[in-house]
């Protein structure tokens, strides 16, 4: 398990979007449920789920449940996230939860609208129980976009087109003198954090690209993680999603994001810099 350095966090770009609230953070000791809650007591404004009720972070529940107490109705019906003590993966969807309040309320919601509709036609023409599998690619982007998700605000579609069309070295080599001004990378799935802790040649992102003005990269780190927050929960909650939506984003090619990405011929790494999407 990874040593709590909150320090080396605060110093890497991939954990930029949760220094606001890492720098609050005690450095001695690895947080917990007291923790969390003190920092959600901080945020303004207060953080509540979509049907109103305010968040709270509560120990994670045992055994089999029933639906109401499994972890997305739980979270929807009464705003309790379940959290498991000393867990890194909680600890980083807690962090998430802080920096990007609405859209992990959006992502709750929709979770829990699928859910319910699948509860709904879970019977045949007898009227008895029927048991299915079957997620939907709706609730499949949702779950991608909530553990491995990066949030992707561009200004300039050229830009856009290169990630989506997997042109990395052109992307990330040959254009990076424009891409501070007009395209931006901010983790936001929170096994991705956890993966972030220890960086290593193969750690990927699923990107959602999110148009944004020119102006956005001049803002301050708060202002653009609102911006980004408000624009994330209205596209998950006005639309039919799915994966497809998602790029990958090969995180240490960003450039200043690895000791790397200042060499050109690291962008020759097939292996890691795949030409495109498998056939399916």
């Amino acid at each position: 398990m990874a040593e709590w350095n909150p320090a080396a966090m605060l110093h890497s770009p991939l954990f930029e979007p949760l220094g606001p609230w890492l720098v609050r953070i005690e450095a001695g000791r690895f947080p917990g449920l007291d923790e969390y809650n003190a920092l959600l007591a901080q945020h303004q404004p207060p953080i509540a789920v979509r049907n109103g009720l305010p968040l709270r972070f509560v120990a994670q529940a045992a055994g089999k449940l029933p639906f109401e107490a499994q972890y997305e109705p739980r979270c929807y019906l009464q705003g309790e996230v379940q959290t498991r003590e000393h867990n890194w993966h909680d600890l980083f969807n807690a962090l998430v939860w802080l920096a990007f309040p609405q859209s992990k309320a959006a992502i709750n919601a929709r979770h829990y609208q699928s859910l319910t509709a699948k509860a709904a036609n879970r019977t045949d023409e007898g009227g008895r129980s029927v048991e299915t599998s079957q997620r939907g690619s709706g609730r499949d982007m949702l779950t991608l976009l909530d553990e491995s998700g990066v949030v992707v605000p561009c200004a300039d579609p050229e830009l856009a087109r290169l990630l989506r069309d997997f042109k990395w070295k052109e992307l990330f080599w040959q254009q990076r003198s424009r891409l501070d001004a007009a395209m931006g990378f901010y983790l936001y799935g929170h096994g991705l954090y956890e993966k972030a802790l220890r960086p290593y040649i193969g750690l990927t992102g699923q990107g959602l690209i999110l148009t944004v003005e020119q102006g956005f990269f001049g803002w301050p780190l708060a202002r653009r993680l609102a911006h980004l927050d408000e624009l994330l929960a209205k596209h998950l909650s006005d639309k039919e999603l799915s994966p497809r939506e998602l790029t990958p984003v090969p995180l240490l090619g960003v450039p200043g994001w690895s000791e790397e990405s200042a060499r050109e011929n690291f962008y020759a790494d097939s292996g890691y810099f795949r030409p495109g999407r498998l056939s399916s």
